[in-house]
């Protein structure tokens, strides 16, 4: 059963050992590889990229990844309705659900994840605490701060602390 959930993330454990080669099997990767020539890539002028980039506060970069601590919250040991928190942070965000994946803990707590095609939403909750840990990293024309009133909304913390990364500064 774990490894149908590992091959699902893209690691195949069974993976076989090559004679003589190596001394174990590595995980091998069950995602595809994408074949970029990077210096095609660096060629383009910036305007013309496809990369979706975003300018914040003056800056290039690949995304913006806010870090949202919720204290004092509500709910957080109930999976059906985080996931359709989730998904309302998804769609007010203007971003693009791919999968949705979340893992209740017993006694208490549940983690999991959004794939977005801009990249993802991930939260750790525990309950016992009021604690929640998100992480939003979002690129292109998404708005990952919208997701801080969605959040506050559904969880009703009493206290909030959101702190934002610019993603990928030095590759733009």
């Amino acid at each position: 059963m774990e490894n149908v959930a590992l091959f699902q993330l893209g690691m195949d454990l069974e993976a076989q050992v090559e004679e003589g080669v190596m001394d174990a099997a590595e995980p091998r990767s069950t995602t595809q590889k994408e074949d970029v020539n990077s210096n095609a890539v660096a060629a383009l002028d910036a305007e013309d990229r496809l990369d979706h980039f975003i300018e914040r506060q003056g800056v290039r970069c690949a995304g913006a990844h806010l870090i949202i601590d919720l204290y004092d919250a509500e709910r957080l040991d109930d999976l059906p309705y985080i996931e359709e928190t989730l998904r309302t942070c998804v769609e007010e965000a203007g971003a693009t659900l791919l999968h949705i994946h979340l893992h209740p803990f017993e006694p208490t707590g549940v983690s999991g994840v959004a794939v977005l095609a801009e990249s993802h939403i991930s939260v750790h909750t525990w309950p016992e605490a009021g604690y929640a840990a998100f992480d939003v990293f979002m690129c292109g024309d998404a708005r990952p701060e919208r997701c801080v009133d969605v959040l506050r909304e559904a969880f009703s913390p009493g206290r909030t602390a959101v702190s934002e990364l610019l993603r990928g500064k030095e590759v733009a």
